[in-house]
Protein backbone atom coordinates (compact mmCIF):
# COMPACT_ATOMS: atom_id res chain seq x y z
CA UNK A 1 0.00 0.00 0.00
CA UNK A 2 1.52 3.21 -0.61
CA UNK A 3 0.72 6.83 0.76
CA UNK A 4 -0.84 9.65 -1.45
CA UNK A 5 1.27 12.19 -1.09
CA UNK A 6 1.36 16.23 -2.50
CA UNK A 7 3.68 15.43 -5.36
CA UNK A 8 1.47 12.48 -6.00
CA UNK A 9 -1.52 14.21 -6.25
CA UNK A 10 -0.21 16.88 -8.28
CA UNK A 11 0.86 14.33 -10.86
CA UNK A 12 -2.66 12.74 -10.83
CA UNK A 13 -4.16 16.14 -11.58
CA UNK A 14 -1.68 16.92 -14.10
CA UNK A 15 -2.06 13.60 -15.96
CA UNK A 16 -5.90 13.76 -15.61
CA UNK A 17 -6.49 17.68 -16.29
CA UNK A 18 -3.89 18.49 -19.00
CA UNK A 19 -1.78 20.70 -16.64
CA UNK A 20 1.79 20.67 -16.61
CA UNK A 21 3.15 19.12 -13.61
CA UNK A 22 3.92 22.81 -11.93
CA UNK A 23 0.86 24.15 -12.65
CA UNK A 24 -0.82 21.26 -10.95
CA UNK A 25 1.38 21.46 -8.05
CA UNK A 26 0.50 24.88 -7.42
CA UNK A 27 -3.00 24.19 -7.46
CA UNK A 28 -3.04 21.72 -5.22
CA UNK A 29 -0.56 24.07 -2.88
CA UNK A 30 -3.16 26.48 -3.34
CA UNK A 31 -6.19 24.09 -2.42
CA UNK A 32 -4.67 23.16 0.90
CA UNK A 33 -3.95 26.43 1.97
CA UNK A 34 -6.94 27.76 1.87
CA UNK A 35 -8.53 24.47 3.69
CA UNK A 36 -5.90 25.41 5.90
CA UNK A 37 -6.32 29.04 6.51
CA UNK A 38 -10.21 28.02 6.67
CA UNK A 39 -9.73 26.07 9.74
CA UNK A 40 -7.36 28.31 11.25
CA UNK A 41 -10.18 30.46 11.49
CA UNK A 42 -12.14 28.08 13.06
CA UNK A 43 -14.30 27.46 9.78
CA UNK A 44 -15.52 23.82 8.67
CA UNK A 45 -14.51 22.59 5.47
CA UNK A 46 -16.84 20.44 3.58
CA UNK A 47 -16.49 18.45 0.17
CA UNK A 48 -19.63 16.98 -0.54
CA UNK A 49 -19.22 13.48 -1.51
CA UNK A 50 -16.24 12.99 0.64
CA UNK A 51 -16.40 14.46 3.77
CA UNK A 52 -15.76 17.35 6.55
CA UNK A 53 -12.96 19.10 8.83
CA UNK A 54 -14.08 20.44 11.94
CA UNK A 55 -11.83 22.57 14.64
CA UNK A 56 -12.88 21.43 17.70
CA UNK A 57 -11.89 22.80 20.99
CA UNK A 58 -10.43 21.00 24.18
CA UNK A 59 -10.34 22.40 27.44
CA UNK A 60 -7.76 22.06 29.89
CA UNK A 61 -7.83 17.93 31.76
CA UNK A 62 -5.90 16.35 34.26
CA UNK A 63 -3.45 13.81 33.00
CA UNK A 64 -1.09 11.25 33.45
CA UNK A 65 2.59 10.71 32.20
CA UNK A 66 3.03 7.26 31.72
CA UNK A 67 5.93 6.50 31.94
CA UNK A 68 6.51 8.39 35.81
CA UNK A 69 2.46 8.22 37.04
CA UNK A 70 2.87 11.72 37.42
CA UNK A 71 -0.55 13.54 37.38
CA UNK A 72 -0.27 16.77 35.01
CA UNK A 73 -2.43 19.21 33.57
CA UNK A 74 -2.91 19.24 29.83
CA UNK A 75 -3.47 22.40 28.21
CA UNK A 76 -6.69 23.25 26.36
CA UNK A 77 -6.00 22.65 22.55
CA UNK A 78 -7.83 23.10 19.45
CA UNK A 79 -7.90 20.18 17.14
CA UNK A 80 -9.01 18.96 13.43
CA UNK A 81 -11.37 16.13 13.46
CA UNK A 82 -12.61 14.78 10.34
CA UNK A 83 -15.86 12.62 9.47
CA UNK A 84 -16.38 10.88 6.24
CA UNK A 85 -19.52 11.38 4.47
CA UNK A 86 -22.00 8.99 3.91
CA UNK A 87 -21.46 8.59 0.13
CA UNK A 88 -17.40 7.50 0.80
CA UNK A 89 -18.65 5.40 3.54
CA UNK A 90 -20.61 3.54 1.20
CA UNK A 91 -18.03 3.34 -1.74
CA UNK A 92 -15.02 1.77 0.81
CA UNK A 93 -17.82 -0.46 1.81
CA UNK A 94 -18.71 -1.76 -1.75
CA UNK A 95 -15.13 -1.69 -2.92
CA UNK A 96 -14.22 -4.01 -0.30
CA UNK A 97 -16.31 -6.83 -1.21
Amino acid sequence: MMTLTKAHLAKKVADDCGFLTGEARDIVDKLIGVVRTSLIEGEEVMITGFGKWMVRNKRARRGRNPQTGEELVLDSRRVVTWKYSPVLKRALNEAGK
